[in-house]
């Protein structure tokens, strides 16, 4: 391995699944603002997490439903100037809404 290139600030952190709410504590360098108080009665820096071999159908066997109505109506909304529509549709989709 090359010297030099990989932190050197290794400590104990505890990360959370925040979807089923379970953690662990590991070894990691990543930065934190949150802490938390872990089984030990230490503090420790806190990493949340949306996903992990805890909580990812991949792992658990089982589909579990996510949210994505928000995140989809905010790309659409987002990338809407990039459509590639033409005048004709731009007009018919502005009539049905409107309509």
């Amino acid at each position: 391995m090359k010297k030099g290139i990989h932190p050197e600030s290794y400590r104990p952190v505890v990360f959370k699944d925040i979807s089923v709410d379970k953690a662990w504590l590991a070894m990691s360098a990543a930065n934190t603002k949150d802490t938390i108080e872990w089984e030990d009665g230490n503090e420790y820096p806190l990493i949340k997490l949306e996903i992990s071999n805890n909580s990812h159908p991949f792992y658990t066997g089982k589909m579990k439903f996510v949210d994505t109505a928000g995140r989809i109506d905010k790309f659409n909304k987002k990338f809407a100037k990039f459509s590639k529509q033409s005048p004709v549709q731009q007009e018919q989709d502005t009539e049905e809404t409107e309509g």
